[in-house]
């Protein structure tokens, strides 16, 4: 319990950090910086399958037409999730963001009511209406809908549905959906090279260092959720993912000092709130079941 407890938090804790990560590296289009990140996973994937002699499941994994389908469904909607995610960062976007993943528990919610046809509780619906509220708010403060915090939500719970009814573990997932885009990431920084719009080639040597980094910065976190996921309850997983988003509105407001006027910081106390409701509600419901 305690080594999954400390593997989960240290994952949301380095999820949480990406900002300082991207914010170095903002001199590198959003786009290039994506592709580096698709790239340079493959390359570690590759290693990680290669120590750990972990190749045997990869010939029938490509055979079977719904895996392919499946994991290129999640690496383009993933592609998409860290594409939003880096221009958020680099355009001082940083809080939004962070919003995107405090309502992402809640979005999974309504995803599983619509698609797997999951009953909601009423305190959960209690919690979604508060969510929404929130949301309403900002956006009725702003002028505009939040939507990059929306479209990080909704990509990031398509993404979680994918993998929740895909054939495939974490690393092998993760191997698939590297191994598909990585390739299409290869083959647009040639592209780049080619025509002399490539930063990396121009860049220092430990800027080049840093960006060659985005592999294991990338699916290090995600080998440590994976095997925390394995040690803990779910109810406590769904605790400790408040970690990441709550780096990531400290880091925006305190180090990278984004505005957060009493407007703002109200939509977001309506969203704390829901998922205040909804953790709790979940934890006792948890506890009722255990008993």
């Amino acid at each position: 319990m305690q080594t999954g407890i400390l593997q989960a938090a240290l994952a949301y804790f380095c999820w949480g950090l990406y900002p300082l990560y991207f914010k170095a590296l903002q001199q590198v289009p959003p786009m290039e910086m994506l592709a580096h990140r698709m790239a340079w996973s493959l390359g570690f994937i590759v290693l990680v399958l290669a120590a750990q002699r972990r190749f045997a499941w990869l010939g029938a994994a490509l055979a079977d037409r719904r895996t392919r389908w499946t994991f290129l469904a999640s690496a383009c909607v993933i592609s998409l999730n860290w594409f939003i995610y880096i221009w958020a960062v680099v355009n001082q976007r940083v809080v939004e963001a962070s919003l995107g993943y405090f309502i992402n528990p809640l979005v999974n919610v309504l995803v599983g009511w619509l698609v797997l046809k999951e009953r909601l509780r009423p305190v959960q619906w209690s919690a979604v209406a508060l969510a929404a509220a929130g949301v309403a708010w900002l956006t009725f403060d702003a002028g505009h809908l939040p939507w990059i915090a929306l479209l990080l939500a909704v990509s990031f719970a398509s993404y979680g549905l994918l993998r929740k009814t895909a054939p495939l573990g974490a690393l092998e997932g993760l191997s698939m959906e590297t191994l598909l885009l990585g390739p299409v990431a290869i083959a647009a920084i040639a592209w780049w090279a080619a025509h002399g719009e490539l930063r990396f080639a121009d860049a220092s040597v430990g800027t080049q260092a840093l960006i060659a980094a985005a592999g294991p910065i990338t699916a290090i976190p995600l080998l440590l959720f994976a095997a925390g996921a394995r040690r803990i309850p779910f109810s406590l997983l769904g605790l400790l993912q408040y970690i990441g988003p709550t780096l990531q509105l400290l880091v925006g407001v305190w180090l990278f000092h984004e505005p957060f006027p009493p407007a703002r910081a109200a939509g977001f106390a309506a969203i704390w709130a829901a998922l205040a409701v909804y953790s709790a509600e979940s934890w006792l419901n948890s506890r009722r079941r255990a008993v």
